[in-house]
């Protein structure tokens, strides 16, 4: 039985996420603080699909208990996905050194610790997958979200590299990159409909792209020419741009 780690279980990506993996007959790993507020989905997630399925606490920036909580999963998951994320205002960030450490160590150190863990092990069996959520944000810096964007820049690049350094392992890293998402985390926007993606269709395409063996991802896929277009943009007119 094989099955995968999902860190960040809460949010509701990462729901779907499971979701998806549990019907195709995957057993589960859900890691996230405060993780007894599943015991109904995953007991829903269990009945549905026969599948097995346990929670485990998880603390993100917890670093010096990461090594213990790999070692602790018995048996080990055959891949993991990261998908826990904060995004705190940035303006909050501008003016709040904790609010801008908090977001780089969610969404940048935290998952870097996790994964080197992971990685070491995955490089040793010479299989299984990882999958971190980044998103379009890193592509590009931009006024209004460079302290978050940075942070998933940041993991990109790494998940970049990962890739590069785990291919002879033959270890899938694939990194996924969402655009607009409607979930808890971007309430209250007014957020495009036609570039706005919901958390199950994100879902379906992490797991379409990672059992196809695909190292990016962006979702929508329309996302994927937006940036292109944003990127092309030179530095001396975007700079004066509001995007």
């Amino acid at each position: 039985m094989s099955y995968v780690l999902i860190i960040g279980a809460k949010s509701d990506i990462a729901k779907e996420v499971a979701r998806v993996y549990a019907k195709n007959g995957f057993s589960l790993y859900l890691a996230a603080r405060g993780i007894e507020t599943l015991d109904d989905f995953a007991s829903d997630i269990k009945l549905r699909n026969s599948v097995d399925v346990k929670l485990k606490e998880f603390d993100m920036v917890d670093f010096e208990n990461h090594q213990s909580f790999y070692e602790n999963l018995s048996p080990k998951p055959h891949g993991v996905i990261v998908v826990a994320g904060f995004m705190a205002n940035q303006k909050e960030c501008e003016k709040d050194f904790g609010k801008t450490l908090q977001t780089i160590n969610v969404n940048y150190t935290g998952a870097v610790s996790i994964l080197n863990i992971i990685a070491n092990d995955f490089e040793k069996r010479k299989d299984g997958f990882i999958v971190g959520v980044s998103s379009v944000a890193g592509d590009r810096g931009r006024k209004a979200n460079y302290i978050y964007g940075s942070s998933k820049a940041a993991f990109s690049a790494y998940l970049s590299g990962l890739r590069n350094r785990l291919y002879s392992s033959n270890v899938q890293v694939l990194t996924v990159k969402p655009g607009f998402v409607a979930t808890k985390m971007t309430a209250g926007l007014d957020l495009p409909a036609k570039l706005t993606a919901q958390p199950e269709d994100v879902a379906l395409d992490i797991f379409k792209a990672q059992q196809k063996g695909k190292n990016v991802v962006y979702t929508k896929w329309i996302w994927r020419y937006v940036m292109m277009v944003i990127k092309m943009i030179p530095e001396w007119k975007f700079k004066g741009m509001s995007i």
